[in-house]
């Protein structure tokens, strides 16, 4: 309840963009397989920039 209007962190924001981005992907490659490689490429982008985070 008191968790109700926390704010997500910045890894989780970037980890749910990712999930969501590679479930869009493999939709797609069901019936138009660029659109499909352009999200895969997009969720790239977002774990790069997850892993970057996970660094610092």
């Amino acid at each position: 309840m008191f968790g109700l209007f926390k704010k997500k962190s910045e890894e989780d924001q970037l980890r749910e963009k990712y999930e969501k981005l590679q479930k869009e992907a493999f939709d797609l490659s069901k019936t138009n397989r660029k659109a499909a490689d352009q999200k895969t490429a997009e969720a790239e982008e977002v774990a790069k920039k997850l892993e970057a985070l996970k660094k610092d």
